[in-house]
């Protein structure tokens, strides 16, 4: 029976540590490896296998995870609050946490976190980022209210997302100051553009 190896990842922008053990705790390697899908291509073809991998749940664990998953016997990814209570640590850096993640997974008391597939997690992405965008209107919308307030203009605040209703109260109220118009402008561009999308 050939020997499963136990790799711990701690993930970053810009890199990636990892620490490679064997079941009774044997340091086999460690190291780092660039954050980028050509480096874990080399790094991939010198590694002992199989192997089952851990990480921790960050902003960037999707895509390694992703990435690497068609190469491990296993792959999981630890909750990030359990793993800080667990490892709770004075001296912590890349190296250190990626072999407290590899003695976690090779004894069997990783504390797990779920990860969903990727079609739910591209959804979910694409929502949050409509989120975004939607708020952003509204807060656009609120401030061309905000600066017509400011200067004490009448306006309907119903009629405010018109257009033509918008342009009116450019030409036609005086004590708008020229300052204010074009900020007014700006808002209402940044309005259309995220209302667009």
């Amino acid at each position: 029976m050939r020997t499963l190896y136990y790799i711990g990842l701690d993930i970053h922008k810009k890199v990636i540590a990892y620490c490679i053990k064997a079941i009774d705790g044997r340091l086999v390697g460690e190291g780092k490896v660039a954050a980028t899908r050509r480096a874990l291509d080399e790094w991939l073809r010198n590694i002992p296998v199989p192997w089952i991998g851990a990480m921790e749940a960050t902003l960037f664990t999707g895509w390694v995870y992703d990435y690497l998953s068609p190469h491990a016997v296993s792959l999981k990814v630890a909750h990030p609050h359990m793993l800080k209570a667990i490892t709770a640590a004075k001296k912590k850096n890349d190296r250190a946490d990626a072999e407290k993640i590899a003695d976690l997974l090779r004894v069997n008391l990783l504390p797990e976190c779920h990860i969903l597939p990727a079609d739910i997690r591209e959804l979910r992405r694409i929502l949050r980022y409509r989120h975004h965008v939607v708020r952003t209107g509204v807060i656009m919308q609120n401030k061309i209210s905000g600066l017509l307030m400011e200067v004490g203009a009448e306006y309907n605040k119903k009629r405010l997302k018109g257009k033509k209703y918008f342009n009116t109260i450019l030409e036609t109220i005086a004590e708008i100051p020229a300052s204010v118009k074009e900020l007014l402008k700006l808002s209402r561009a940044g309005f259309e553009m995220f209302h667009a999308i």
